[in-house]
Order: structure tokens, then sequence, then C-alpha cells
């Protein structure tokens, strides 16, 4: 009762503009071990995103009035995936600007759905590396658009940005719907990563996914390779679960059937994650991966950021968002992952 209180009062206040308010502050945390991450590889000067703001959309959410007007998409499940470029407005990063005290945000400012495939939208963009960002448990489609952009803005990812946005309800006790729908839309998920993979001039397909999206994107993974082989993670770079909502053992069996795949994965853990806590509560006392030990997760082979000393508030569950050292780790994983 007392996480579920934490989570109510949470939903009250603005979690963009919050995270937007502490993004300055937060590199002064320390993550233990992954101090100097950043020193090496590609410097990123600013992002591609912040420059053209178009983010690139793929849903499985049944579209509001064609996707045209807010909401865009709901939370019901639709019969086909939807194409689309969302329009962006990024903060005025001017000096006396509201951005520049901490308080500015992006915001979305209007969505064009598109009969074009992925693949058209990439050889469009240019080609080159992809970020593709999954989002978790209880999220509208505006708010996993707007993590996108944060996401990409605070790693300074250079190429282009597309949001995979599955049918949430958005709601804190909705959690078996959200479960089912994340599941639900493994398919529409492989297909983008396929046409992803496959489109001619696209470097590195890097993936970041949060909470409940880390079970979807693992699962898709798993159909991925199991249609592709071991060929398919020469165009995988970065794969980073961020506080992953994953049974251990449903993971672990999971991580031998996507060979080298496996490899790839950096997860983003923190044994105070209050979120996780109640996850695996709801799960019959089974400890979630984005809550266990480091040791424990290590053992199953892939690469482990320990953030339990990241935090700066109660839940511990954004720390992806909210907290610079663990942006940087992500930026890391994506400068030094193999073409």
């Amino acid at each position: 009762m007392i996480v579920q209180h934490l989570l109510q009062n949470q939903t009250v206040t603005s979690r963009r503009a919050l995270l937007r308010g502490i993004a300055s502050s937060a590199s002064v945390l320390a993550l233990g071990g992954c101090a100097n991450l950043g020193a090496t590889g590609a410097r990123y000067d600013a992002a591609a995103l912040s420059v053209e703001p178009t983010l690139l959309v793929a849903t499985t959410r049944k579209p509001v009035n064609g996707g045209r007007t807010k909401p865009w998409f709901g939370s019901e499940r639709a019969t086909r995936m939807t194409i689309a470029r969302a329009k962006l407005v990024a903060p005025d990063e001017s000096r006396f600007s509201l951005a520049a005290a901490g308080i500015g945000d992006w915001r979305l400012d209007g969505v064009e759905p598109v009969s074009a495939e992925v693949s058209d939208l990439l050889t469009q963009g240019g080609g080159g590396d992809v970020l593709i960002y999954v989002h978790g448990f209880k999220q509208t489609f505006e708010t996993a658009a707007l993590d996108a952009a944060h996401l990409a803005d605070g790693i300074k990812f250079r190429g282009q940005t597309m949001a995979f946005s599955w049918p949430s309800k958005a709601g804190l006790f909705d959690y078996a719907y959200d479960r089912d729908s994340a599941m639900w839309s493994r398919d529409g998920f492989e297909r983008v990563l396929q046409s992803a993979v496959t489109t001619p001039g696209v470097g590195r397909v890097h993936i970041v996914a949060h909470s409940m999206g880390t079970m979807l994107t693992l699962e898709s993974l798993r159909q991925l390779h199991a249609r592709n082989g071991d060929a398919v993670s020469d165009k995988i770079g970065a794969v980073v679960f961020a506080s992953p909502d994953i049974d251990m053992d449903v993971f672990s069996s999971a991580i031998v059937r996507i060979g080298p795949l496996g490899r790839k994965i950096t997860v983003v853990a923190a044994t105070n994650d209050r979120a996780l806590a109640l996850s695996g509560r709801l799960a019959g006392g089974m400890t979630r991966v984005g809550a266990a030990e480091k040791a424990a997760i290590e053992q199953l082979g892939v690469r482990v950021i320990d953030a339990s000393d990241a935090g700066w508030g109660i839940i511990n569950h954004d720390l992806f968002l909210s907290n610079a050292e663990v942006r940087r780790v992500i930026r890391r994983s994506i400068d030094t992952s193999a073409a």
C-alpha cells in the first residue's frame, strides 16, 4: 500500500517537467564504476532531433480521429500497425528561456500518419544509424513520444530516432492489460526491426527499452534471431534494457535463444527500484531483472550497470531519463557497439 500511495502521488506532478528540472543537477550524482564511460568513443555535439525535430513513429495503438489530432492514438489495440512522422517542438535553449532555467520542455506539435513503410521513412531520412525507443508501463502515446525525444536529446544521438508505441492504458491499475498488450505487439515490433536491419543505407540499429517494454523487445529480438540467424547481430548495435520488468527465469531462457544478440545487451538495474518491487509482488514474488543484484544478472552473460546509488527520488524507475550518468552509459554503449 505504501508503494501504491507513492506511485499515485507521482502521477500528480508532470514527470517530464520534473525530469527536465533536475537534469542539470543530475550530473553530480555518482554511478559506481562508470564515471569514465563517456571519455572515449564518438563525440556527439548535438542531437539530430534538436536540429530537425521530426520523430519517426510505429505504433500498434488504435488511431483516434485518424491519428491527426490529439491524443492521436489511444489505448485500444489496432487491427494494423500505423507508421507516422511526429512533429516535435524543441525547448528554447536561449539564455533567458524557460529551458535555461530548467522549466522548458519538449512538446508534441502534430502527427502525420503515412502510407509508406518503415524502410521508406528511414531511406528518406538519409539512412545512417537509428535509435528505437520502446516505452514501458502506464504511458500514453504522447508521453512515450516525448520520452523518446528526451532520450535522443539527452544522449545527443546524431542519427534518426523512432518511437515504437504499444497500447498501454496509462493507468496505475491496468498492469495486466498493459502486459498483454506489450506481448501482443511483439510481431509488430519484429516487423519494424526486420525493416530497419534490411534497409539499404541504414547503419546500426540501436534499441533502448524501458520497464515492461523490455519484455516486448526481448521477445521480438528472439523472433528476429529465429528468422535471420546470427547474421542479424551485425546490424544490431546497442541494446539497452532500462529497469527491465522481466522475470529472471524468462530472461535467462531468452538470452540463450538469441545467440550473439545477448552480448549486445546492457541492463540498467537498481535494487531500490520501488516500481519493480511492486511488479515483483504482482508476479507472485518473482524478482524482476531490473531490481536484481548485479552479480546475479551478470551470470547470464550480459553487461550490467548498477544504478542503485544514482537515484534522486523515491521510485528510481526512470533513471535513464533523469540521471546524466546513466544517460552517459547509454551513449557509451552506442558509441562502442560493433557494426
